[in-house]
């Protein structure tokens, strides 16, 4: 981490060293008949060192303003100390201006007046530059720390909500084999071994940020089927997945709640309960539908978990997709009907 640290300082030097010469040497490059001049002026070499020294000065001056004036005054928006110092500033590289002029060109005058004209738009064009410079600089160090706070609290609450719907999964599946168990069916082996399927999913494929959309199909039609073992002609179950293509991934455990609130609320009190299930991408749009009959007087027995995962997965699908997805829920005649439309693409 030190040796990084290290490297990026030494780039960064280097980069600004660069960025210097080749601003040095735009001057010149400019000038087509700059060695012609300088072989008529006896004094043409003088006035190289003159304008190197003065450079330096305007060197300093950018990054005295960038890293102690402008966070210091202009960030604190005390602009009248800022114009004075700047200002005081000017006139000490002045002074200064001078007395290189005075040690490099000693016979010609030196005019005070004349030089403060000459080199104030420069002196003006070095504090704008510097300003930008530092501003920008520290928008962008600003808003990568703004944005890696966002990932991380994102990753974080999506870790929680993800954590919440795990466990409320599974004891809905462990009712599923304790009615198995009670029935003494031939269905409880096999159940328990789908059901160490499911779990081996959850453990060690959920921590992925996004795993095969055909897997998450997979786990979807093994939930289905340990439902239908539960269940059995007490459910009319409908699904309708079409074989989907490799290369669309989705995160993990997205799709589920919907499924198992169906379960939850589409069996109870009903002639007739049905749940319908159908799922399709086309254009790299997942629409996944999820009806189930319900009755609005039903009054039954749910445990303090129920609708945690239906409420967890909203939240989630705001925070991942935001505006890449539209989610409808409604309930009329006796029907409750999800449709999710998700760009896998997004």
């Amino acid at each position: 981490m030190e040796r990084l640290s290290f490297y990026k300082k030494t780039g960064t030097v280097v980069l600004h060293v660069i960025a210097w010469l080749v601003v040095f040497s735009l001057p010149y490059l400019l000038r087509y008949n700059y060695d012609d001049r300088m072989r008529q002026d006896p004094d043409g070499d003088r006035f190289l060192y003159l304008g190197i020294g003065t450079w330096i000065l305007w060197i300093i001056c950018f990054y005295i303003n960038a890293w102690l004036l402008t966070p210091r005054l202009i960030y604190r928006q005390q602009y009248i100390a800022y114009i004075l110092v700047t200002t005081v500033i000017f006139l000490l590289v002045m002074l200064v201006h001078g007395r290189i002029f005075q040690a490099f060109i000693n016979n010609r005058a030196f005019r005070f007046g004349t030089s403060v004209a000459f080199n104030l738009p420069t002196f003006v064009l070095v504090l704008a530059a510097s300003m930008a410079f530092k501003v920008l600089g520290d928008k962008y160090r600003n808003d990568r720390v703004s944005q890696a706070r966002q990932e991380e609290t994102l990753k974080t609450e999506l870790s929680f909500l993800r954590s919440q719907i795990s466990p409320h999964f599974v004891f809905n599946i462990l009712n599923n084999i304790t009615a198995l168990a009670r029935l003494k069916s031939d269905q409880l082996e096999p159940t328990v071994l789908k059901l160490s399927s499911l779990l081996r999913y959850m453990l060690y494929e959920t921590n992925e940020e996004k795993v095969p959309l055909q897997t998450e199909i997979g786990y979807l039609n093994d939930y289905i089927e340990l439902q239908k073992q539960r269940f059995g002609k007490k459910l009319t179950i409908s699904t309708s997945m079409e074989e989907v293509n490799t290369g669309y991934d989705i995160e993990p455990m997205l799709l589920i709640p919907f499924v198992e609130n169906a379960f939850k609320h589409g069996v109870g009190m009903l002639s007739d309960p049905q749940i319908l299930i159908g799922l399709e991408v086309k254009d790299s749009v997942l629409r996944f539908t999820v009806d189930n009959k319900f009755s609005p007087v039903s009054d039954d027995v749910k445990d303090k978990t129920s609708g945690i995962g239906l409420a967890n997965v909203k939240r989630r699908l705001n925070l991942l997709y935001n505006k890449t997805h539209q989610l409808g829920i409604t309930s009329n005649d006796g029907w409750y009907r999800v449709k999710l439309e998700l760009n896998l693409r997004a």
